[in-house]
């Protein structure tokens, strides 16, 4: 695992064995930002990381030059090893929380430009994060929200999405 792009392109990511997250692939972390790179403007970018597991995604935001960004994990490997890469890269503007995903949407003091989730797929309720996000007014005017999900859930009656799929490549 490595960081697609920006400022810390190419710097290895190396998870303990024990990380129990499945890490984004680089094939698709490259078709992800290849896309949001035509939406936004990742300087002017507060980024929410909802599950960050490896803190894959979060690194390629700050790599890229993301204002902020705040990773959510609850599991205390997971947070402890997104806390001690993001000092190892000198990250400075990435701030790790280690804490429920859904007690900490509903709590949430800050708006976000960008609000990337990435669940695990078997996670009993995971769809909440939608309602909690838009229903918490947790997104800036014009700001995305990104919802990795299964097959299994369907969001098209949603009015408030505009992209429905990003793409399936991955």
């Amino acid at each position: 695992m490595r960081i697609v792009s920006g400022k810390y392109k190419g710097r290895a990511i190396n998870p303990p064995r024990n990380l129990r997250a499945r890490p984004t692939t680089d094939f698709a972390k490259e078709n992800l930002f290849n896309v949001l790179g035509n939406l936004v403007d990742f300087e002017e970018c507060d980024v929410l990381d909802l599950f960050a597991g490896t803190g894959s995604i979060s690194y390629e935001f700050a790599s890229r030059g993301a204002r902020s960004v705040t990773s959510v994990e609850i599991n205390p490997v997971h947070y402890d090893f997104i806390r001690s890469t993001a000092r190892q890269l000198g990250i400075d503007n990435l701030y790790a929380v280690k804490a429920n995903v859904f007690l900490y949407l509903r709590s949430c003091p800050k708006q976000f430009d960008i609000v990337f989730s990435d669940a695990p797929y078997d996670l009993s309720g995971s769809e909440a994060v939608v309602d909690l996000v838009l229903g918490g007014d947790l997104l800036r005017p014009g700001g995305l929200l990104i919802f990795e999900h299964s097959k299994k859930m369907d969001f098209s009656e949603r009015s408030e999405f505009c992209i429905k799929e990003l793409r399936k490549r991955a």
